[in-house]
């Protein structure tokens, strides 16, 4: 999901770049739309969009003083304007694309692609280095504010709620990371942990008991399910450790 944000002062270019955008559906999720420098820089604070279609002139400024106020965040830019002037000085401060009105499904689509393949490019280099940590028995986790590395043999279980996950570590503390499950498993070692549940990863290592109600004890007493479908598995490699 790319969360998107439409600046432009007109609302029905807006309605008309939202249906395109809808229709080429690249994965891009419309969070808000604005039509002036200060609500823009207010959505932006609020809800950190990943990319935003910008339009030179606004209802109380231009693009550029709102580039100035949201500097800090890291978001990607695509301008749809009826200026050609500005082309030059927006490929300098790194835009994505500069689109002319009216825009041009083609075009657009164009333009949406490379934001995608960035982020996919961002995607992999993220995932190697994660890797790397991995092979050295460490887990890299990106945070709001930063960056936590946990030793492997330190994590006990994972469980996900709503696209987030939570690490409970031996000491008791817990570290939550905005990235579903599945994220995590493809990269922690799969002889030592596994997927008991739709919404849970286990260390083997933690593992006291299985009860045939269904249930895994831990060594520090927590208790966690087991699926049917997950059985199977949970049990070979707990027998096979």
């Amino acid at each position: 999901m790319i969360k998107t944000l439409l600046v432009e002062d007109k609302p029905y270019i807006r309605k008309g770049l939202m249906s395109l955008i809808e229709m080429l559906d690249k994965g891009l999720t419309i969070i808000g739309e604005c039509g002036s420098v200060k609500e823009a820089v207010t959505v932006v604070h609020a809800c950190k969009p990943d990319l935003i279609f910008l339009d030179i002139n606004l209802s109380d400024g231009n693009a550029f003083d709102f580039l100035m106020q949201t500097e800090a965040f890291n978001y990607k830019v695509i301008f749809i304007t009826a200026y050609d002037e500005y082309a030059l000085q927006a490929l300098k401060i790194g835009a994505i694309d500069y689109i002319l009105k009216p825009v041009d499904v083609d075009e657009l689509e164009v333009a949406i692609d490379k934001v995608v393949a960035r982020n996919a490019t961002i995607a992999k280099e993220q995932i190697s280095k994660v890797r790397e940590h991995i092979e050295n028995n460490r887990l890299v986790i990106s945070l709001q504010d930063g960056y936590r590395v946990i030793e492997i043999n330190h994590l006990k279980f994972c469980k996900s709620d709503r696209g987030y996950t939570t690490f409970y570590l031996n000491d008791g503390k817990t570290i939550l990371a905005s990235k579903p499950l599945k994220f995590f498993m493809e990269q922690l070692p799969p002889s030592k942990f596994v997927r008991t549940h739709q919404s849970c990863i286990v260390n083997l290592d933690y593992v006291e008991k299985y009860d045939k109600s269904g249930m895994i004890i831990l060594k520090c007493n927590t208790r966690l399910p087991v699926s049917i479908r997950k059985k199977e598995e949970f049990l070979s490699k707990l027998l096979n450790k």
